[in-house]
């Protein structure tokens, strides 16, 4: 019976260390003393579909454009 209550207690003991060491590890990186540590890194693969270099301009830029140049071929 003595076995049962000692593997009892270090079962507590070790759950309660694993919780003060991840309390601590969050206040560390929160405080900035230890970075955390990267959860996804970036694949070295290409990607499948390239990214456009498009300027995507607001709707209000884009209509005095297209004024400026109804209003330039008006006058040419």
């Amino acid at each position: 019976m003595k076995s049962k209550k000692s593997d009892v207690k270090d079962d507590i003991l070790t759950t309660t260390a694993k919780a003060i060491g991840e309390a601590a590890g969050k206040i560390a990186t929160l405080a900035g003393v230890a970075e955390p540590t990267p959860v996804h890194r970036k694949s070295s693969k290409p990607a499948k579909l390239q990214k456009k270099n498009n300027v995507h301009l607001p709707r209000l830029v884009k209509k005095a454009q297209k004024k400026a140049a109804a209003k330039a071929l008006a006058q040419a």
